[in-house]
């Protein structure tokens, strides 16, 4: 994972204030990273997350917004949730986190819960946050509980502050705990939001190993399946409390997160150097979306289309869970006939055929001569090869139909 110098971070963090323009900044989060994780190829995603700008706004602004994110009732639900889990000196929160991590007991030693700045600005918060990490790593006998920490993680270059709801540092070592609104029914809980969950705390296990090589002042371990064994270094598994069943009663259980975490790394460390993707853009480009005197956004919807158009995007269908863009990201690859609309599956199995109707062209025994994309890559396979299965594919699909291949 690429790590900016000093000297290179004011200059860097200059022109993507220059990208915002007026407008505020936006942090990104753990969820906004696993998803840049599930789709480091997307450029246009990267620079805008990176500088910090309200995705939703913009795509509000063009005409096609999606209807993402969670729901107001589910957050606040999750809210209400957590609030009850921490109230009273975190008493619900505590029983969990005896049983599965081995602290001790009722009645026994308290946790020590130090004030992480909740009010400051990121940069201090996550100073601050640091200090505390250290101070109860170095305590092997007690136990911390850090209540919405700020980590600090690095991502192509450009830094990323995000904020779990909870750490816990025992005996050296800390564990992620992520708190959800989604029941727990019978002992199972919807695979899929366990998946995302795990995903997003996948993220904070990453800025938590970063963090502990920076306090023992070493670069964090390279490769997607390295783990450093450093004072303040996190479990590979995370706490995942939830309500059991329809009541607000918490239930926990600890959930593998290597799988997830090697992804990830993986995927984050594939990112091109965001100075690299400004370098490409053209001069003056912004994606300022700062009011008028009425509150709607100043700039014509026309500009922003053409700056967003700057930056390359690499679509597919799994985008409309993910991203806020991806309602105006689907209507320009439906312009373009690309064949990333269909998938990435299919998108890699037609090799290099990146149009729709050059596709249908070939299952109907003609030849293509599409040899690059939209983003100008080659495709694996050549034009013939592709075509050549599928006229054969079709060939089957006409014989299983009962109709005349072509």
């Amino acid at each position: 994972m690429n790590v900016s110098h000093p000297a290179q971070a004011e200059p860097l963090a200059q022109r993507l204030a220059e990208l915002r323009g007026a407008a505020p900044q936006r942090s990104l989060d753990a969820r906004a990273l696993a998803a840049l994780a599930a789709n480091p190829g997307c450029r246009r995603r990267a620079v805008l997350d990176a500088a910090g700008i309200d995705k939703a706004a913009v795509a509000q602004q063009l005409g096609r917004p999606a209807p993402f994110g969670q729901s107001p009732f589910a957050i606040a639900r999750g809210n209400v949730f957590e609030a009850r889990l921490k109230s009273d000196g975190y008493a619900a929160l505590l029983g969990p986190l005896r049983r599965l991590l081995g602290l001790p007991p009722e009645g026994g030693a308290p946790p020590a819960v130090p004030d992480l700045l909740a009010r400051a600005t990121p940069a201090v918060r996550a100073e601050r946050t640091r200090e505390a990490l250290a101070e109860a790593a170095a305590d092997p006998e007690g136990w911390t509980l850090l209540d919405h920490p700020m980590l600090r993680l690095t991502v192509a270059g450009s830094q990323a502050y995000l904020e779990p709801d909870a750490v816990v540092v025992h005996g050296g070592r800390c564990t992620v705990v992520e708190i959800k609104s989604f029941p727990v029914l019978d002992g199972s809980a919807d695979p899929a939001k366990v998946g995302a969950a795990a995903r997003q705390a996948a993220v904070y296990v990453l800025a938590l190993q970063e963090t502990a090589a920076r306090l023992a002042g070493r670069e964090p371990a390279a490769g997607p399946y390295a783990v450093d064994e450093l004072p303040g270094s996190p479990a590979l598994t995370v706490l995942l409390v939830c309500p059991k069943d329809f009541s607000n009663l918490p239930t926990a259980e600890a959930v593998d997160v290597r799988r997830e975490l090697a992804t990830t790394r993986r995927q984050l460390a594939r990112l091109t150097r965001i100075e690299q993707l400004l370098d490409t853009l053209p001069a003056g480009t912004t994606f300022d979306l700062a009011p008028d005197s009425s509150g709607a956004p100043a700039r014509p919807a026309e500009e922003l289309a053409a700056a967003v158009a700057a930056v390359p995007a690499a679509y597919s269908p799994d985008c409309l869970a993910a991203c806020e863009l991806s309602f105006h990201c689907r209507d320009q690859a439906r312009c373009a006939d690309s064949v990333e609309q269909l998938g990435r599956g299919v998108r890699g199995e037609l090799g290099s055929i990146r149009t729709v109707a050059g596709a249908l062209a070939a299952a109907e025994g003609g030849r293509t001569h599409e040899t690059h994309g939209t983003d100008g890559t080659d495709g694996t396979d050549g034009p013939d090869e592709a075509a050549a299965r599928l006229a054969y594919a079709a060939a089957l699909r006409a014989e299983a139909l009962g109709r005349p291949a072509r």
